[in-house]
């Protein structure tokens, strides 16, 4: 008998362990919203690129499902990637740019160690660009790369363009340890890819350098080496989703895939850097347990509701650390995209001050949107839904809305930032070169 008991007990925790959900989250860097083959808005070719080739995101979004209005939570990577770590706004979380070193929550309320409060069974790692001050450890991941920046991604083999491959390499020792171990994880694909300098396979690039060779003809220079780069992270994928397959774990994995900050579209206004649609809309595509295949989703959802939504798959019933802004996509998801999402305050706010010429705030209310510079003291307001492009300013039509919301987005912006800093921005006296250069590899933040 007490040589039985120790193999029971191994059975019954494996059993227990068994419904857990694994979730693997995969984040491109600066990838536009129509960066990838898939459509976003499914029969509009202008929402995918025509140029780019990414066949494995065209299964994956046949498996589960695609988002028209997805956003990031800010436009830049440093601020968007602390808020889906930290599921609050960048300005709530005191994190407005990339020099910020005190964040008004405590890393214990992170995605990753609010998950292994809720469930200790997970275990969770971080692959690739992580670009901030805090470790990936302090946050709680078991295993990662340590502090790393965009130049950390620049690989000087050719075999591994972006580090791409070898990260995925990595990912599959991870998922594979903790199949053997029996635990369920969260693991967090952090790729250096799309970002510049850009880097691709010789065989990739050929393709597009010469579009007889099996290409969609990616044209030459920069534009060449992006297409060929965006199809090698497509290929990593692929051997992500494959290796769920080889450990027969895909049927209980909920897959996510976005990017940390929009980019120029040819279709949306403004890119990277600012608070147009470019720069904040994003590609998301979710597969996972009970969510319908071929499915899509006109709802709004931001990278913020990131740890409700992990929360609410891997341990029902378990509630976000207090301060949270984010709510779950399960109920969403599992719907075929009807049901909204709900969240302790249903709007969206962005704030970009820094290495910008217009310093700058934007607040999403249902179909409407209204971004106000700080330095000319500009307000512009669109509706969103039938102006996805922001074309037509309908500030001076509609005064009441844009006294509600920009109320909002003050009281908002001044709980956050503070009194004294949110005088600077009302005055307009925000500098417009402000963000500093920052050190190449910082020290963690004790």
């Amino acid at each position: 008998m007490k040589i039985l008991v120790p193999a029971i007990l191994v059975c019954l925790t494996q059993m227990a362990f068994a419904n857990a959900p694994n979730i693997l989250f995969i984040l491109a860097d600066d990838q536009s919203w129509n960066g990838t083959s898939v459509p976003m808005i499914p029969g509009d070719a202008s929402s995918a690129s025509r140029q780019f080739r990414t066949p494995n995101l065209e299964t994956l979004a046949a498996q589960g499902m695609i988002f028209s209005q997805a956003y990031a939570a800010h436009c830049k990577c440093e601020c968007s990637r602390a808020s889906l770590q930290m599921g609050r706004t960048t300005t709530t979380l005191n994190a407005p740019d990339k020099m910020s070193r005190y964040w008004s929550a405590p890393v214990t309320d992170s995605l990753a160690n609010s998950l292994k409060r809720a469930d200790s069974a997970y275990r969770a790692a971080h692959f690739g660009k992580w670009q901030w001050f805090h470790s990936p450890e302090s946050m709680g991941y078991d295993a990662s790369d340590g502090i790393t920046m965009n130049e950390d991604g620049n690989s000087t083999d050719p075999a591994d363009p972006k580090l791409s491959f070898s990260l995925t390499r990595k990912a599959g020792d991870f998922m594979t340890e903790q199949v053997r171990s029996g635990h369920p994880f969260f693991l967090q694909m952090s790729y250096y890819a799309v970002h510049p300098v850009g880097q691709a396979l010789p065989e990739t690039m050929a393709k597009y350098r010469n579009p007889g060779g099996g290409g969609a003809g990616g044209g030459r220079g920069d534009r060449a080496i992006l297409a060929a780069m965006t199809e090698d992270l497509d290929t990593c994928v692929g051997a992500l989703l494959r290796k769920l397959d080889e450990l027969k774990i895909a049927e209980n994995t909920l897959v996510i895939y976005t990017s940390d900050n929009g980019g120029r579209t040819g279709l949306l206004k403004g890119g990277k850097g600012d608070l147009g649609e470019g720069g904040l809309r994003v590609p998301l595509i979710v597969r996972g347990p009970g969510i319908p295949a071929g499915s899509f989703s006109h709802i709004p959802v931001i990278s913020y509701d990131l740890i409700a939504t992990v929360l609410d798959f891997a341990a029902p019933g378990s509630l976000p650390p207090s301060g949270q802004e984010g709510g779950s996509w399960k109920p969403l998801l599992l719907s075929g995209g009807k049901v909204p999402v709900k969240r302790p305050i249903d709007r969206f706010v962005w704030h970009q001050a820094v290495e910008i010429e217009h310093p700058q705030s934007a607040i999403r209310m249902g179909d409407w949107k209204l971004l106000h510079y700080w330095d000319t003291q500009e307000t512009q307001l669109y509706h969103i839904a039938t102006d996805p492009g922001e074309a037509e300013n309908l500030a001076s039509e509609n005064p009441d809305k844009v006294a509600a919301m920009g109320s909002q987005l003050t009281d908002h912006l001044r709980a956050g930032l503070g009194e004294a800093a949110f005088g600077t921005l009302e005055r307009g006296e925000m500098a417009r070169d402000s963000g500093r250069p920052r050190p190449k590899r910082p020290a963690p933040v004790p």
